[in-house]
């Protein structure tokens, strides 16, 4: 008895998340239909005109619109921001800087020097350990 591969499949929406789109941004026959890993594969390593130019101007999901911030998701929501923002929209926050976008940052670079902390002492206690 022979098995028969079947090409692993996931959802538009995961596909999109993986690519880092905003699934309603993306063409219809996109959304429509599943994608298989070597359609993904495909898709990351020679994306085409229309996935390049999603990436460049968007609009960006949350977690793209956090990153090109640097801020947390959480933090977006605090700042009131719950849609998906064009690259344009992102640029005149930065460029506006508003307070709890200057707050979530400062919080997001106090979050990081912590994690950069603890990472340091753990590394520490495992050499310690080590040489024990």
């Amino acid at each position: 008895m022979t098995s028969h591969k079947t090409a692993q499949t996931m959802k538009p929406a995961t596909a999109a998340k993986k690519l880092g789109v905003y699934l309603l941004a993306t063409p219809a026959e996109f959304q429509e239909g599943a994608v298989s890993r070597t359609e993904l594969n495909a898709l990351q390593t020679d994306p085409p005109a229309w996935l390049v130019e999603l990436r460049r101007t968007g609009p960006h999901p949350r977690p793209v619109v956090a990153a090109k911030l640097g801020v947390s998701i959480a933090g977006l929501a605090r700042g009131g921001v719950t849609e998906p923002l064009t690259t344009e929209q992102i640029d005149a926050l930065k460029d506006e800087m508003p307070e709890w976008l200057r707050k979530e940052r400062a919080t997001q670079a106090e979050v990081r020097k912590e994690t950069a902390r603890i990472k340091e002492r753990n590394a520490e206690r495992a050499a310690q350990s080590g040489r024990q």
